[in-house]
């Protein structure tokens, strides 16, 4: 079955009547989910005194940031609105931000906001590097430990050949000087998509055969994203281990920036068939959300998300083909089967939504923004926006 725990949090409700009124699609956030993930990511700062940073880029519904703040020591950010977003909605905790190559006329503007910032080559740091420290920010290089641990999707490899993102050993021993190397305060590695512990092991055995010599000069190592560390199966005492081996073996603080862990599980996207047509003997139900524009990994990765009362294709005796209504011939969500036949009008609940989706839906073919419910730990459902033409329309053009 699909569902494992997934859908833990439905039984809060009575998924029906919270359903009544609802337009859909939507999103639906759980804040029983967060808070049990953000437990978790405390418990490892209790043991181990590391940092952990929510990263923006998966998750960033800032109604929700008050809830996480008390568990979580910061932000991470992609640039300066992410960066804005996170002094501003979790103040008093700390920005970090990383890019892959700063603008100049943003980066007085940024600094406003930033604690940390991440160079990803050594140009950048050259050219920025002095600006940050002169406003008393904590400067970090992102290196790359030519590591992959990982093989089925290149495209979320940083460690991939040829690369962007970070500066190898060889760039390192051309282009770094003392001087460089004495105006960082921590070095910065990612390298892992949605990995176990046993992938972080890997990584830093390697970064520690590359970069070993110079760690022991850093205050910080920010071990990146990409830790499923609130996923059922995570090993999280050999977490606690790397991260105690890296802290005493150099002496620095230890930095993990996990977007998907904080909000793993904890979102829901509720949809309705608006029809159903049939090619080759394949029933295809033809849904209000689009894979394409409300759920872009499912593409982009790709991967079959999980559905409420929804298995596999030919458990049960009734299968269908999900697929968003756009004018994408490869607008499919994926392929399942259920105990009854669908029907028109028919809610469909996808499940482990709040990551990647708000923050990387669009208007593709005028698509609508789903709005997005907030469901409280006590059961509460209550609507936070409100969603319209105007959003699609200021996209394109002036208001004027």
């Amino acid at each position: 079955m699909i569902n494992g725990s997934v859908f833990k949090g439905l039984s809060r409700i009575s998924l029906p009547e919270c359903l009544a009124d609802v337009k859909t699609p939507c999103y639906v956030i759980d804040e029983a989910r967060l808070i049990s993930n953000a437990e978790i990511l405390s418990s490892v700062i209790e043991r181990t005194g590391c940092k952990i940073l929510l990263a923006q880029k998966a998750f960033s519904n800032y109604n929700f940031y008050p809830l996480l703040s008390p568990y979580l020591s910061g932000t991470e950010a992609s640039g300066l609105y992410e960066a804005r977003l996170g002094a501003e909605e979790m103040p008093g905790r700390e920005v970090h931000v990383f890019c892959a190559a700063y603008r100049g006329d943003e980066f007085e503007e940024l600094l406003k906001y930033a604690d940390h910032i991440v160079f990803n080559s050594v140009n950048q740091l050259k050219r920025f590097g002095k600006t940050a420290k002169e406003r008393g920010k904590s400067v970090g290089l992102r290196i790359n430990p030519e590591c992959s641990t990982q093989s089925d999707h290149e495209i979320y490899d940083p460690c991939a050949k040829g690369s962007r993102l970070g500066v190898t050993r060889d760039i390192w021993d051309r282009d770094m000087t003392d001087s460089l190397i004495g105006m960082l305060d921590g070095i910065h590695f990612h390298t892992l998509c949605e990995q176990n512990s046993d992938a972080l092991e890997i990584t830093l055995r390697a970064v520690e055969e590359r970069f070993g010599d110079i760690l022991p000069r850093m205050k910080w190592l920010n071990m990146g994203g990409g830790h499923h560390i609130t996923k059922e199966d995570y090993n999280l005492p050999l977490l606690e281990k790397l991260i105690n081996h890296a802290q005493e073996k150099w002496n620095l603080r230890v930095y993990l920036e996990p977007g998907e862990a904080v909000a793993l599980n904890a979102g829901y996207l509720v949809s309705r068939v608006l029809d159903i047509v049939e090619n080759g003997g394949i029933k295809i139900a033809i849904l209000d959300a689009s894979a394409a524009c409300h759920m872009p990994d499912v593409i982009e990765m790709p991967y079959t998300p999980p559905l409420l009362d929804g298995y596999p294709p030919g458990i049960k005796e009734h299968s269908y083909r999900l697929a968003g209504p756009t004018c994408l011939a490869g607008d499919v969500i994926g392929d399942y089967s259920f105990d009854r036949e669908l029907k028109t009008g028919d809610y469909l609940v996808f499940g482990d939504m709040a990551i990647y989706t708000t923050c990387k839906n669009n208007t593709f073919n005028g698509m609508p923004l789903p709005d997005i419910y907030r469901l409280g730990a006590d059961g509460g459902f209550a609507r936070l926006t409100d969603f319209g033409y105007g959003d699609f329309k200021i996209r394109l053009g002036s208001s004027e």
